[in-house]
Parts: C-alpha cells; structure tokens; sequence
C-alpha cells in the first residue's frame, strides 16, 4: 500500500470516528501502522489478518517498533476464517489488501460484519482490476438491488 492510500484510508478512520477496523492483507505492517496510528484517535483497534508466517513475524517487529501495538492485534490466519465468526454489525471498515480472488468468497460475510454506514476498501482495485472481476461484478448486482430498494421506499414510492 503506497503511503497516499494508507494516508487517506487513516483519514478515512478518523472521519468515521471507527472503532474497529480489519484489515486482510497485512504484509509487513506498513499500512496497520498508519491505521493504529489512526485508532488511537478514536478509541478504536484494528485487527489485521495475514497468511504468511514470516509476513506476520516482520509486521509484528514493525508495529512494535513503531510504538503502536497497543492498538493492532495481529492474526495469522485466512481472511475467510477470520470473518467467518466475526460478529454482526461489528466492524466499521474494512481493508482488502490480500488475495484478490477470494474477495467475492467474502463477500456474504463483508455485508454482515459491517455496521451501518460501514465501508469496504480494496487496494489495488484499478492496477489488479482483472482480479476483481467477480468481485465487482457482485458489487454491481448488489448495488442494483440497493438502489431498487431505496427507490421503491422512497414517499410516494418513486
């Protein structure tokens, strides 16, 4: 993750007021970082997810080293196992940053996690876009069928 998009994602954190956000895809720690760095502002933590042992053992150096692991919990595990028991309505935001295939697999648990007005981001959405492709095209039924329900609720039903 470049430094502009951990940056905006942590402004993103603190203009929701998150209280927790889970990362999948934590590669060396760089971008949970820059999120607990932001969850300190708002009395929240971030859970970050991450299949591979010797990523997991550098982002826990690293995020002790940056003086923030008060505030991240590090989990070596699938994304989908995690998200699997995660309670309803319990996470604020969400960042996909790992195995962009597997993504539309999340999805089903994504929407339930997620509290009202909660936010999935995906890295990487435009330079890996052809690894999205069933993700996105998900995201665009869901979406259709969001909009026919907001419309059809609408005062007068327009």
């Amino acid at each position: 993750m470049t430094p502009e998009v951990a940056g905006l994602i942590a402004l993103l954190i603190r203009s929701q007021r998150s209280a927790h956000v889970l990362e999948i895809g934590t590669s060396n720690g760089y971008s949970a970082i820059w999120f607990a760095d932001a969850v300190r502002d708002t009395d929240g933590r971030v859970t970050t997810v991450e299949t591979d042992v010797e990523r997991v053992e550098a982002a826990v150096r690293n995020i002790e080293g940056a003086g923030v692991s008060a505030w991240v919990t590090v989990v070596h595990d699938d994304g989908g196992n995690v998200l699997a028991p995660t309670l309803d309505a319990s996470v604020d935001l969400v960042v996909l940053d790992a195995e962009r295939p597997a993504y539309a697999d999340y999805w089903p648990h994504l929407r339930r996690v997620l509290t009202p007005y909660g936010v999935v981001a995906v890295d990487n959405a435009v330079s890996h876009g052809e690894q999205l492709t069933k993700f996105r095209a998900l995201l665009e039924r869901e979406s259709g069928k969001a909009g026919k329900r907001v419309r059809g609720a609408s005062p007068g039903g327009r």
